[in-house]
């Protein structure tokens, strides 16, 4: 007999763009089986890993119930990496190793771009990627077309040509779309830096599309910075139709001067639910020749919020440090994290290279000011905080939290106060482990089982040692307690197997469904998950009852040992009771499992002498 004792089962999440929301929060509210108490030594480890053709620069992207062609419906998480390749692995089962489809889109004739071809940028020393430059922005998902918005870059072997492509994938299949691949390229009015009789042409060579990809109201949003500061460049926003991919919206940052490119740190435009955009702009041109430093024609060392207005972007609002010029003269530029939009409010925080975080009106940034930074506030890190890394943010039950990790700095989590709709500073959280290096800072994200703090997980990917700005470094995954970043859950070099490899540089972990999905440049993907233990489960011993298989997809068979089995209970890993199973006198219990969600659960069997618990891994 099989008694329901909760109808109530953790639906599954997806991970569809860059960062997990358009206000590139980082946060992954539905996860359910992963927490404070079993993210530890014993429980939680690396569960698998799969192989690709090079190194990881996007972010992978996890999309449940795909429906694959001789498969059948699966969850699948998607890996792109600097070969222009891209793969679709299970994302759930460790016995699955072979990807379902992978697909490389380099045209024939052509090959993948690579360093060596930025021959002007870093005086001829272009080290911050160190191969491969194909495929390195975080796609975007639709699963309402069920399709992946990618873009590759390649180099016509013949004639030398170098191209930037947007491909539409299908999910399915990872087979081109109607109307896909399209070729990037624009011309502009502009009498900025390489113009040609007044004209501004895109340059698929020296524009690095290293921001993540946004999709907003049918537009698939793209945007351009560049290699080490090789010019002549400009800050591009383009737009295209989803389903079309005709271009429709084209923004240079300074038609009439020169950079302004917009990467941060690899982070995606954020947007607002009115459909604005947010983007955070580098070192270049601010205001116009004649000097008029508010003017918006050229716009670069500053946070923008954009509106659609036709076939471009206007400047809503604005933010520039009062200290820019000093900011362009010493390489300190703005833009290096991405624009989080707190949720529920109308504040955003961003960062720039001189370790200054600024919190924002985002409907009045606080323009410029010679004297003053016009701002709701400010936070400087540290002297030597340069601030190449990635907010995150949590809501938890009494608290909410923007955390930031830079180089040469503590971690610290900034408490929000809706009163004031500030940050409560004196009661800034800094944890005690000493941090990255060098370069380049932690990326995080942050997982939970909504605003439960016991769920609330903050992760950090980051070089173990050394300077990973330019060059290639061993990485280290870490977990802290959300509410409380003094408290260090877990590190993966707490154990044998659970090393990463090399940090994947700007590439925020992603988290879905009991797993951590963490790129590498080791040319894998490594999964973290739960392990073979589970705090509190006991195993039977070999004469006890038995449970087969431990993975399993429709039904779970329990054979009941020297022992007659009394009643069996099932749990999901917040120790909820879902079922009560009452076997009767059958020799081999047989249990349905085909309504429950992917996940982790423990069995209790309870015997006319004892108790055993057992833990069943569903994966369908």
């Amino acid at each position: 007999m099989l008694v329901a004792a909760s109808s109530c089962f953790a639906s599954q999440a997806q991970v569809l763009t860059q960062h997990n929301t358009i206000s590139r929060t980082g946060w992954y509210d539905q996860e359910t089986i992963l927490n404070a108490k079993n993210v530890k030594a014993g429980t939680f480890g690396m569960v698998f890993a799969r192989s690709v053709d090079d190194q990881i620069y996007a972010q992978p992207l996890v999309a449940r119930n795909i429906n694959l062609p001789g498969v059948g419906i699966r969850n699948v998480v998607f890996v792109a990496t600097v070969n222009n390749t891209v793969y679709a692995f299970d994302a759930d089962s460790p016995d699955i190793n072979e990807s379902y489809w992978s697909v490389n889109l380099t045209p024939a004739g052509s090959t993948v771009v690579k360093n060596t071809d930025m021959v002007g940028a870093c005086g001829g020393h272009y080290l911050d990627f160190s191969g491969n430059m194909g495929i390195v922005s975080t796609p975007v998902i639709d699963t309402a077309t069920n399709t992946m918005y990618v873009l590759s870059r390649n180099r016509v072997l013949t004639t030398s040509v170098y191209q930037q492509f947007l491909h539409a994938l299908d999910l399915s299949t990872g087979m081109e779309e109607t109307n896909s691949p399209k070729l990037i390229y624009v011309q502009i009015n502009g009498t900025g830096a390489g113009n040609i009789g007044g004209r501004i042409s895109f340059d698929p060579q020296t524009q690095n599309q290293r921001a993540g990809l946004l999709l907003l109201n049918g537009i698939v949003y793209l945007a351009w910075a560049s290699h080490c500061d090789w010019g002549p460049y400009h800050g591009w926003i383009m737009g295209y139709d989803k389903t079309t991919l005709e271009q429709k919206i084209v923004y240079n940052t300074t038609p009439e001067g020169y950079n302004g490119g917009i990467w941060m740190s690899g982070g995606g435009p954020s947007a607002d639910d009115a459909g604005n955009i947010y983007v955070g702009v580098g070192n270049g041109s601010v205001g116009t020749a004649g000097g008029n430093v508010a003017d918006v024609t050229n716009r670069s060392e500053s946070a923008l919020k954009l509106t659609p207005a036709g076939s471009t972007l206007t400047v809503n609002s604005f933010f520039t440090p009062s200290n820019y010029p000093t900011l362009e003269q010493n390489d300190l530029d703005f833009g290096v994290t991405q624009m989080l939009l707190i949720p529920g409010t109308n504040r955003v925080i961003t960062g720039c290279k001189d370790g200054h975080l600024y919190l924002l009106d985002r409907d009045a940034m606080g323009g410029y000011s010679s004297t003053s930074n016009n701002v709701i506030q400010s936070v400087l890190l540290g002297a030597t905080a340069y601030l190449h890394s990635s907010l995150a943010y949590y809501k938890g039950a009494a608290n909410e939290f923007v955390y930031v990790w830079s180089e040469n700095a503590r971690l610290q989590g900034f408490p929000y106060n809706r009163s004031t709709n500030q940050f409560d500073l004196i009661n800034t959280m800094s944890s005690p482990v000493q941090g990255p290096e060098g370069y380049n800072g932690a990326v995080l994200s942050v997982s939970s089982n909504g605003s439960i703090d016991s769920t609330a997980i903050l992760w950090a990917s980051h070089a173990a040692g050394g300077d990973a700005n330019q060059s290639v470094r061993p990485g280290i995954l870490r977990a802290f307690s959300a509410s409380d970043v003094t408290k260090e859950l877990w590190n993966s070099s707490v154990a044998n197997f659970t090393n990463p490899g090399n940090y994947a540089k700007f590439n925020c972990p992603t988290i879905a469904n009991g797993k951590v999905y963490l790129a590498t440049f080791s040319n894998k993907l490594v999964v973290y998950g739960l392990t073979d233990y589970v705090d509190g489960v006991t195993p039977a011993p070999s004469r006890g009852p038995s449970l087969y298989p431990t993975a399993a997809k429709e039904v779970v068979h329990i054979a009941r040992g020297e022992e007659a089995i009394k009643v069996i209970n099932l749990f999901d890993l917040n120790g909820r009771l879902l079922w009560i199973i009452k076997p009767g006198t059958a020799e081999v219990v047989d249990i349905p499992v085909s309504s429950l969600s992917n996940g982790i659960y423990v069995i209790e069997i309870q015997t006319t002498g004892s108790s055993y618990r057992e833990k069943l891994w569903v994966q369908h």
